[in-house]
């Protein structure tokens, strides 16, 4: 699906993925991580597959599964099948959680759920002692959490009267207006993603040009110059498509002629395999040797060596 279509389709109501405490991995500190679901990027490495979709979706782990066939037996649908490589037929599948709820192992589970702002703020403050100690707070990401505006704005407000530092992951390709409006008011940190400086790859690979992308970075790292929020640019090391030469060192130049002198550069982490074989996506990449395997370190020092050269901190 298009990033169009994606946005069309987006609930009203966004669903929570997942909330993790004690992230050391998302912002500085000890922090607490509500996953959002839905994104307007496709990207074919999504580290997170199951936050690309922002409807429900049901995760099959085969794993887990006991081969009861409980669910097979109860599905009205008869959606259910062995010899389905991904045991689901999600054409068929209407969601009405009957497999999920009669599982006894727990491989068959729902991928989202609803939260209000309360709930959630609830949640989040429960660790609030462990963030006043270690400089930490609540990372918002996904997918994509900027889908919906308002109640990521609702959010971080009640976040920042709870006195919680708070940290938004995105992927820039949001409504710079709403987003200067409902967002920066009540933000902290900003992560944005720099992915692929080519539109063209960019397009290819996660399904959207990214001029929009670049000018939001743009615009917003103007605004932290006046120190009120810090922004950082990151980059995911993907095998042969963003960790590449040309692509790191086309947004090196990037980023060193808006003066920006501090960068990210994310692992790669081939788990993402696993995950799409859990949601029914096919995968053209499980076959591929350097697609399946942790980066080998010096891969990953070449690559900060890049962002090194233009007077780049890797971190």
């Amino acid at each position: 699906m298009d990033a169009e279509k994606r946005l069309q389709t987006t609930p009203k109501t966004p669903l929570i993925l997942d909330i993790k405490g004690n992230s050391l991995d998302d912002g500085p500190g000890i922090r607490t991580v509500v996953f959002f679901k839905g994104c307007p990027l496709s990207c074919v490495w999504c580290h997170n597959p199951e936050s690309k979709r922002a409807a429900p979706e049901i995760s099959f782990d085969r794993n887990e599964c006991v081969g009861c066939d409980t669910c097979i037996q109860i599905c009205p649908e008869k959606a259910l099948d062995r010899n389905n490589p991904f045991f689901i037929d999600r054409t068929r599948c209407t969601l009405c959680n009957a497999c999920v709820i009669n599982c006894p192992s727990g491989a068959l589970s729902m991928v989202g759920r609803e939260m209000t702002v309360e709930e959630i703020v609830a949640f989040a403050a429960k660790d609030k002692p462990f963030f006043e100690n270690s400089g930490g707070g609540v990372t918002l990401s996904g997918g994509e959490p900027t889908l919906h505006m308002d109640f990521l704005s609702g959010l971080l407000n009640r976040f920042k009267a709870e006195g919680i530092h708070t940290l938004v992951e995105t992927c820039g390709l949001f409504d710079f207006s709403a987003f200067a409006d409902k967002i920066l008011p009540w933000v902290d940190s900003i992560y944005y993603d720099i992915k692929l400086y080519d539109p063209d790859a960019h397009r290819n690979f996660c399904g959207v040009k990214n001029d929009r992308i670049l000018k939001n970075f743009s615009k917003l790292n103007t605004l932290s110059t006046s120190k009120r929020f810090e922004l950082l640019p990151r980059t995911p090391l993907i095998p042969d498509i963003t960790a590449t030469e040309k692509n790191l060192t086309q947004i090196a130049e990037f980023l060193a002629d808006q003066g920006v002198r501090q960068t990210r550069l994310l692992g790669y982490n081939p788990l993402w395999h696993e995950k799409n074989e859990k949601i029914g996506i096919q995968n053209s990449f499980k076959n591929q040797k350097e697609m399946t395997a942790w980066m080998p370190k010096e891969k990953i020092e070449t690559c900060r060596a890049i962002f090194t050269r233009k007077g780049i901190h890797t971190g």
